[in-house]
């Protein structure tokens, strides 16, 4: 995929994770298409297959709030898996969750002492989403879900690097790094079908 002839459709463009996407996107001279606020669109298989038409690659960061987790994580994943291959997007990248992640010693963050379980539906909403998208998307689509390695630093500077790392309570990375990981997915893809952490260096 030729770097500054790539078209790329950014579902939940409106937050910050999607927002600092589209920058990143542009800056390194990409056609961008944002899908905002109608994170609703991104549960209709026929939505995503219009909004997609004609680009190269999806990236995506939705959350519905009027959805419980686990029911609209999995709808993502499934109309994504129907909806981008009928546009002909060949490749997805996705925003995950660090939580479901496995740390350093095997245990799933959240699985480990201290980790909060007052957001538990949220975790599993979005390993269920991450399941499936394993369990629906076609060969034709080429996918990878990243997350931080731990949680989002809103407030520090980007160092301009980042590393994939396993799960880990304490890793930071602010969203500029974060979307670099995304960028570099979607021009030069080397995960496939998976779910990676991603840390600061």
């Amino acid at each position: 995929m030729e770097a500054k002839s790539s078209k790329i459709i950014v579902f939940g463009s409106g937050g910050r994770v999607g927002r600092a996407a589209v920058a990143e996107a542009r800056r390194r001279g990409h056609e961008v298409t944002e899908a905002g606020r109608a994170d609703g669109e991104a549960t209709d298989p026929a939505a995503v297959a219009r909004l997609a038409a004609g680009h190269d690659a999806a990236i995506v960061a939705v959350y519905d709030p009027g959805m419980r987790p686990g029911e609209f994580f999995p709808a993502v994943a499934r109309a994504l898996a129907e909806g981008l291959p009928a546009a002909g997007v060949k490749r997805l990248v996705s925003v995950g969750l660090a939580s479901v992640l496995p740390t350093a010693s095997g245990d799933l963050l959240m699985d480990t002492p201290g980790y909060p379980q007052e957001w538990r539906e949220f975790y599993l909403g979005h390993g269920a989403g991450t399941e499936a998208l394993r369990a629906a998307a076609p060969e034709a689509l080429d996918w990878v879900v990243l997350s931080p390695a731990g949680d989002f630093d809103h407030e520090g500077e980007p160092s301009g690097g980042y590393a994939l790392a396993p799960a880990a309570a304490d890793s930071r990375i602010t969203p500029g790094d974060f979307t670099r990981a995304l960028l570099d997915e979607v021009e030069v893809p080397t995960l496939h079908r998976t779910h990676a952490g991603v840390s600061a260096v």
